[in-house]
């Protein structure tokens, strides 16, 4: 059981999201919640806040009569569950929940205690709002996409339970729930916020650091095959660049080999007296898909680990509007809904995503191509050269999957286009940021998913499964127990597809 307090990091959305460990609101957090409302209904009573006795966005400029408030949060709901396109996975919607549970329970949002508690046991029972990914550009945050979650937390559109997608009403008289309170600004702060795009960062951050692994290991089993020297591993040559990333890659992969028998030392090759050789038979230096690994996968590394900083300060956060200061007893105007903070991020990880998935490539086409690596056949083909294929025809796929990766890594943070007749004049596209960095992480896998196939292949022809390191051989033991060595042509996506159900999931 998690005890939510108001502050959340990645371990904690891990354990509800993956392991969907069930949630309770710590007491204090359901006083200050309270606090928050009650201070703000009072507040309220005589000024004009933005939201409470106001319409929204451009029509500000309109007072609300006190008879309509309630009808006036009803409306921006039903008005902005607008979203179309394809339902965002359960997954991540759960862990936009999470999200937005938590900067709900902080107290600087004034809503009625019944959306905290309705959003846990929404949570606990794994009932998931139908999101859709089309709709938000990241200003007032996921305006669209939250109005969905919040048209559920009034008890109306849709969910899914059980595997199954169901109207909002009906599985909440099987599971004995009640909508929300609407009794002040609670549509307004469910939906002004950068919860969904932060939500959706927060699993894609966890699927990073996974694929990356698998990276890792994958670059560790290559300079196996090929017998590399390992001299850019070592910790003299690292240690002599001062980045953080580059340092735990080469330890990484150092901790990966330390129990190889293939890779070699250059002083018992080279530096022992080779005056008499004019050209060297063997490659005094590996490509740099298999020697500039952590100078490739160290950027990648740090630049993971800012985004998850960036993403839990975001979530821990106020990210509405306006905020509510019980102690300070003042109610502050401005824009902490804006998602530029989320979406900028969400561009550095989708730009390094991009860039693993295209050094799997070069290193699986260096394990294909016969010229580059001089002992293994053309596409690794355990077969007879002509008659059959190997990994030939699954190379286009890689390929083809990088290429998308490439086209998709460019930025969506400078893409804004003025919408809310130009009150969002400049907006953050953040959760288009985070969903198309979803789809990179997943074609990122894919290209992995085929990288690992052909490592196995390689190690079976040139019979290296006793030699390679204890970690190399537990990844070929997996591999190889999803793909069978084929020497005759086989169907390969459903190969392709199981490895890469298998990679995903792996919690290694």
């Amino acid at each position: 059981m998690l005890t939510i307090t108001g502050e959340l990091g990645v371990k904690e959305f891990y354990d509800v999201i993956f392991r969907e460990e069930p949630i309770l609101i710590h007491n204090k957090i359901k006083d200050t919640v309270q606090k928050s409302f009650d201070f703000l209904k009072g507040f309220s009573e005589n000024k004009i806040i933005y939201g409470v006795n106001t319409g929204f966005g451009p029509m500000a400029q309109y007072k609300i009569k006190d008879s309509q408030r309630i009808q006036l949060q009803y409306n921006l709901i039903r008005s902005h569950a607008s979203g179309t396109g394809n339902p965002i996975p359960p997954m991540y919607v759960r862990s936009a929940m999470l999200a937005r549970l938590n900067t709900l329970s902080l107290g600087n949002s004034g809503v009625h205690i019944s959306v905290i508690e309705l959003m846990t046991s929404l949570i606990n029972k794994n009932i998931i709002p139908l999101i859709y990914e089309h709709g938000g550009v990241g200003a007032s945050g996921d305006l669209v996409q939250l109005a969905h979650m919040a048209l559920v937390l009034i008890g109306e559109g849709e969910v899914f339970y059980k595997g199954e997608r169901r109207n909002t009403n009906e599985v909440f008289e099987l599971e004995s729930l009640e909508p929300i309170t609407v009794a002040l600004r609670e549509g307004l702060a469910i939906m002004n916020g950068t919860s969904v795009m932060t939500g959706i960062g927060v699993v894609n951050t966890i699927y990073t650091r996974r694929l990356l692994n698998w990276m890792i290991s994958c670059s560790s089993a290559i300079n196996e095959i090929v017998q590399a020297y390992d001299d850019h591993l070592s910790e003299d040559l690292n240690q002599t660049k001062k980045h953080v990333g580059q340092r735990c890659i080469a330890e990484a992969m150092r901790n990966h080999l330390q129990d190889s028998t293939l890779t070699r030392k250059r002083e018992h090759h080279l530096y022992n007296g080779n005056n008499e050789v004019v050209v060297f038979e063997e490659k005094v230096q590996e490509y740099y898909s298999l020697r500039c690994v952590p100078q490739i996968l160290g950027p990648v590394l740090d630049t993971l680990n800012n985004v998850e900083r960036i993403l839990i300060e975001e979530v821990n956060s106020a990210n509405d509007n306006p905020i509510v200061n019980v102690e300070k007893e003042h109610v502050f105007h401005g824009g902490n809904f804006h998602g530029d903070y989320v979406s900028l991020e969400m561009d550095k990880l989708k730009i390094v995503v991009a860039k693993m998935s295209m050094l799997a490539e070069r290193q699986l086409n260096y394990l294909l191509n016969s010229k580059l690596n001089d002992i293994l056949p053309p596409f690794v083909n355990l077969g007879t050269l002509g008659l059959n294929f190997g990994m030939q025809g699954v190379q286009f796929t890689a390929t083809s999957t990088t290429a998308e990766n490439q086209m998709l890594s460019n930025p969506m943070y400078v893409h804004s286009i003025p919408s809310n007749n130009d009150n969002q004049d400049i907006v953050s596209m953040g959760t288009n940021a985070a969903l198309i960095t979803k789809k990179v992480i997943e074609n990122a896998y894919e290209v992995v998913a085929i990288e690992l196939i052909t490592i196995v292949q390689a190690i079976e022809y040139l019979k290296l499964q006793d030699k390679v390191s204890s970690k190399t051989k537990k990844m070929f033991d997996e591999i190889r127990s999803i793909v069978p060595a084929f020497t005759e042509d086989v169907v390969m996506y459903p190969y392709v597809n199981q490895v890469k159900e298998y990679i995903i999931n792996s919690e290694e």
